[in-house]
């Protein structure tokens, strides 16, 4: 715990401009990012008696080791930054996001060719024209069929658009008329892009003009006694007013609007939000805070406008209404104005329709956050428990923010692999994931099969080399030490040559092997050999669930009902799924490629070839030196290397059923043509 004295810049040194603030912890990691309108009286309130800090605060400063700030012009510009840097640094103390689930939306893709409409999940697109977010997707495809009888744009994938041109007939949906059929020719690119524009037009709430055109026309098919197509028109006026009502009037028509309401406690806060677009609902979203800094309900508004209208400028509306304005506003209006373009309107409803509308969305959080309650059962308060009990338990100094697992998977010997997983506050950083590869396989060194399942050595040379690189990158970087003229590192320690984070340059309070005491054993030596004496290390036995520590005869042995053993549980189950999964892509890539990627001088792109132009091994087996060499790419020294290597390597006597997993008595010519075939058994 570090004393924030120690790092307190000195009187007169901090500028009183406009700017953005880090504070990096004793490894160089950024742990928390701020603004302010004066950096000077900002940074300054923190360096007071830690006494009189909020506990979180507090918590921050003397986890923090160093802090440094960068001037900019404009608030706009600090808020930007600040922003910008929480995206790419995920600090550890700023307030964290977690969206309650992922929402469905109407896409139209517009940037192709023939547009085709369909549900999307995720970060938008280039091009792509949205409609949402939806409670469900459900609601939306019940939505598009109706759509469909009056704006027949395409719905189907792209294969099956490729499919029904490459047969001349449209799928079924072109058949019973609720597709236009451009795969087909029925209408031009032009039309087709005209259908979908007014599709857009309808969802965007311009409904109006289509709906006088269709009764227009209804009208005048039954003046000229055209009595069917009256009916059909007739009929595409009701599927649009019937999909009108799924969307209820809230506001007077024409009213774009975002509305954002929060429900919060000391610990965490839930964030609603309604969009109105054409003064209907057209969707809603929200998400769940952990308040991990001290702030209020302002200045959760305004992280909650970075989090929604951060780099999607297109979905900043003309008002957005809030239950309470940052402090200034005037920057964050500034900064909406330019995401959009035009001027936003930011503020509170006061009165009228807008206000009762702000009540239903303020409920709907209230509501959120007592299921997310009932749920989490106080999540962050039992992640804290689990930690506190890992470390009474393993008699640690303080409790083990950053836990590391390893976990060694191959195949009776073969594609040796492990996995290297890291939680910090007892959940998973899998940004910081790592796979190794055993050096033996990857040098093409021919073990022993019981060498090759000789887990102790996998795990300590795993271990070794993790440390190595350490030891390695901190030597390279000093002991964080920068000099006052250096700018540094963004967030920690930087490769030179590729400008990106080293990626072993933290190391773990808690090193936890999966395995008994031979693993535990093993990694100790490695960390020994290496002079590593302030990592803790244990490992959990799969058997009986039972923790052991390194030079101990007994292991721990931690209730059942822990949350401790939980938690230890879970990110050695994690280390497993990671684990075998590189170790079966591995495997299903050796037993692809058939044994070609023995062959000296074939790499991928050659081995590609070959399979594709013979099918399968077996066939290229059978080839002859004249018609390898056919294959672009392939002369004849390779391709005489390749039937010397084929002929002296006997197909593998097992093979993987990629659908199951197992292990089958079987060739890889088999499984290729399997492959090639999906009709082969």
């Amino acid at each position: 715990m570090a004393d924030p004295s120690t790092y307190r810049p000195a009187p007169g040194a901090i500028p009183i401009s406009p700017g953005v603030y880090r504070f990096r912890d004793a490894h160089g990691r950024v742990i928390y990012v701020g603004k302010a309108k004066s950096l000077r009286p900002r940074l300054s309130s923190y360096f007071q008696d830690i006494a009189n800090l909020h506990p979180r605060t507090a918590t921050m400063v003397t986890t923090a080791a160093s802090v440094e700030w960068t001037v900019v012009g404009t608030e706009v510009e600090a808020l930007q930054l600040e922003y910008s840097w929480i995206k790419e640094y995920d600090p550890r103390f700023n307030v964290k996001y977690r969206d309650d689930k992922s929402y469905p939306e109407l896409a139209v893709t517009l940037n192709e060719e023939f547009p085709r409409v369909q549900v999307m999940r995720g970060a938008h697109k280039k091009g792509v024209r949205y409609f949402g977010p939806y409670g469900h997707a459900w609601a939306i495809r019940e939505t598009v069929d109706l759509l469909l009888r009056v704006f027949p744009v395409r719905t189907c994938s792209n294969g099956v658009f490729k499919r029904a041109q490459q047969v001349g007939r449209p799928c079924l949906l072109g058949y019973i008329g609720k597709c236009a059929a451009p795969c087909v020719g029925r209408v031009s690119p032009q039309e087709h892009l005209e259908l979908a524009e007014e599709f857009c037009d309808f969802m965007a709430g311009r409904t109006g003009n289509h709906l006088r055109r269709l009764e227009d026309g209804m009208r005048e098919a039954a003046a000229e006694l055209e009595y069917e197509k009256a009916a059909r028109l007739r009929d595409d006026i009701e599927a649009l007013k019937r999909a009108m009502e799924k969307n209820a009037v809230v506001l007077a028509d024409g009213t774009d609007a975002d509305l954002l309401a929060l429900a919060e406690d000391e610990l965490e806060a839930a964030v609603q939000i309604f969009h109105v677009r054409g003064g209907r609902v057209r969707g809603q979203r929200g998400w769940v805070t952990d308040k991990v800094e001290d702030v209020d309900t302002a200045a959760l508004v305004e992280h909650a406008l970075q989090q929604l209208y951060g780099g999607t400028a297109e979905s900043v509306p003309r008002e957005v209404l809030v239950p309470a304005l940052p402090e200034p506003v005037a920057p964050v209006r500034e900064w909406l104005a330019g995401l959009r373009g035009a001027q936003v309107d930011l503020r509170i409803p006061q009165r009228g329709d807008k206000k009762d509308l702000m009540a239903t969305v303020q409920r709907n959080a209230q509501q959120a956050l007592a299921l997310h309650k009932t749920k989490r059962a106080s999540d962050l308060t039992t992640r804290s428990r689990a930690l506190q009990e890992i470390a009474d338990a393993l008699e640690l100094d303080s409790v083990p923010l950053r836990i590391e697992c390893f976990d060694i998977s191959h195949l009776q010997g073969d594609d040796v692999v492990a996995s290297m997983v890291v939680f910090e506050d007892g959940l998973a950083r899998k940004s910081e994931y790592r796979r190794f590869q055993i050096k033996g396989l990857a040098e093409g060194e021919q073990i022993s099969r019981s060498e090759g399942q000789d887990d102790v050595r996998s795990m300590h040379e795993v271990i070794s080399r993790r440390f190595r690189r350490y030891l390695q990158e901190r030597e390279q970087t000093g002991e964080w030490a920068v000099p006052e003229e250096e700018d540094p590192a963004p967030n920690g320690p930087v490769d030179p040559e590729t400008g990106r984070p080293r990626r072993f340059a933290y190391p773990p309070q808690l090193l936890v092997v999966d395995g008994g005491q031979p693993q535990v054993a093993a990694a100790r030596r490695a960390l020994d050999e290496l002079g590593i004496d302030d990592v803790a290390l244990c490992g959990l036995a799969k058997r009986l669930e039972e923790v052991w520590l390194p030079g101990q005869d007994d292991p721990v042995v931690l209730p059942r009902s822990s949350e401790g053993l939980y938690l230890l549980q879970r990110v050695r189950d994690e280390a497993h799924r990671f684990a075998i999964t590189y170790q079966r892509s591995k495997r299903a890539k050796r037993f692809t490629s058939g044994g070609l990627d023995a062959v000296p001088g074939l790499g991928e792109t050659r081995r590609t070839a070959l399979l594709k132009h013979f099918g399968s091994v077996k066939k290229l087996r059978a080839a002859t030196v004249e018609e390898i060499c056919e294959v672009p790419g392939i002369g004849r020294r390779t391709a005489e290397t390749v039937v010397a290597a084929l002929s002296s390597r006997p197909s593998p006597a097992f093979a993987v059923n990629t659908a199951t997993g197992e292990i089958m008595e079987d060739s890889a010519d088999r499984l290729e043509e399997g492959r090639q075939n999906p009709e082969t058994p």
